[in-house]
């Protein structure tokens, strides 16, 4: 994991977090930007005039708004990654068959990134949509990525992102989630039991490439009273097993 620089342009720090405080308010007058920020209106409609020029941000009725352009940033990255076409055929497949939720996510800074989601006839919404972040030990995808990277670099994770608790079973200490990734390589997936939200479990497993390395991770969603017994613990991570067996020969084929 890359460690912050010691040194940052604020200018850039600036724009970001003007970009940031848009997203969070949903849309904002400069006005409410330079309170929000505590910042000066001069700064910041300098910033916003930056960023409207490069069509980062829009403005309706005084209003600004995130941009499409950062989707089309989003879509290159997206596409970058190994396999994509065909995790995005995994994805769609799984949530067929399941009715459930299926999702593929990567891992970047530390943080689980949902790369692809797509919804089955049966499933749930969770809030979970394509670029959203969130912890990697609360998650059966992140759980299955964090075991398959070196000691060191999941004490690395650790100590930047610490072990919030988002969810009521999340676990919360080093010893218990060092446990759990032994528990994880040796089944070769993981379970999620309401760790990430409340009432919805999930199974995921890791997707590496012919040298090991690990491109991220599939996984299962759905309600905690309907993922249970054998379909939970043997039939859905055999299927998606089989699903990453199928992307990890394409990827070794491919490379």
């Amino acid at each position: 994991m890359e460690r912050d620089p010691k040194s940052v342009a604020t200018t850039t720090e600036t724009s970001f977090a003007v970009v940031e405080a848009i997203r969070t308010l949903d849309g904002a007058t400069a006005e409410e930007l330079s309170e929000h920020l505590e910042l000066a209106p001069s700064t910041v409609h300098r910033h916003l005039a930056t960023l409207r020029k490069h069509s980062y941000v829009t403005r309706d009725a005084g209003e600004y708004r995130v941009g499409f352009q950062f989707l089309t940033l989003g879509g290159y990255a997206q596409r970058r990654v190994t396999a994509y076409p065909m995790i995005k055929e995994k994805v769609d497949a799984l949530a067929e068959e399941t009715g459930e939720r299926a999702q593929f996510i990567v891992e970047e800074h530390g943080w689980r990134v949902y790369l692809y989601t797509e919804v089955g006839q049966s499933s749930v919404q969770t809030g979970a949509h394509v670029g959203k972040r969130g912890v990697l030990h609360a998650s059966a995808a992140g759980k299955a990525i964090l075991a398959n990277l070196g000691r060191e670099r999941v004490e690395e994770i650790v100590d930047c992102r610490g072990l919030p608790e988002p969810g009521t079973n999340t676990i919360a200490d080093r010893e218990s989630l060092f446990d759990e990734l032994d528990r994880v390589r040796d089944r070769g997936y993981a379970f999620n039991r309401e760790e990430t939200t409340a009432g919805v479990h999930a199974v995921g497993a890791a997707v590496t490439d012919g040298a090991g390395e690990v491109v991220g991770a599939l996984s299962v969603s759905g309600p905690a009273n309907r993922l249970t017994g054998e379909a939970f613990t043997e039939a859905l991570p055999e299927r998606i097993l089989e699903a990453v067996n199928e992307l990890e020969l394409h990827i070794e084929h491919s490379m």
